[in-house]
């Protein structure tokens, strides 16, 4: 359900904490994983966090993992190309905790990954948000934007 569209700019304050959006944390669901009893309700205190190969930050409500995970999973650990895609999946994930005033705490190593120093750029992308270094992400637009068109015309 998510439906996270926008983006925001916000700071990362001296421990490292980044505020959610208050209009990407109201998207945030409260459904029931499906296929899953009462009992198994999603915690959505705690978000997934992964270090995306463009040198951003993803972040995942936990169903939407639930679903990237079972894919995961399907792959096989004797074939090594799919076991490599694994190693690379599960070393680039984390998990953080949502605090009461809306932050997640970001690791040193999430924050050298993605080169955020301060400020960052939120993105909204439907079922994730992408966390960017301002900086890092006009150089990644200045550079596609003639791409734009093809790109478009390809997939839709």
């Amino acid at each position: 359900m998510a439906g996270f569209i926008g983006k925001e700019r916000h700071a990362i304050d001296e421990k490292g904490r980044l505020m959610i959006p208050a209009r990407f944390r109201r998207k945030f669901s409260s459904s029931i994983v499906e296929g899953a009893g009462e009992a198994d309700s999603v915690n959505f205190e705690g978000l997934y966090i992964m270090k995306a190969p463009d040198h951003s930050l993803e972040l995942y409500e936990p169903f939407i993992w639930a679903d990237m995970r079972k894919t995961i999973s399907a792959l096989s650990d004797f074939n090594p190309e799919e076991r490599l895609l694994k190693i690379l999946m599960y070393e680039s994930l984390d998990t953080v905790e949502l605090d009461r005033q809306g932050r997640v705490a970001l690791s040193k190593e999430l924050l050298e990954h993605a080169g955020i120093k301060k400020d960052v750029v939120i993105i909204g992308a439907d079922t994730k948000m992408i966390i960017w270094d301002p900086e890092r992400l006009m150089t990644v637009l200045q550079e596609s934007t003639a791409r734009f068109p093809s790109l478009a015309n390809r997939y839709f």
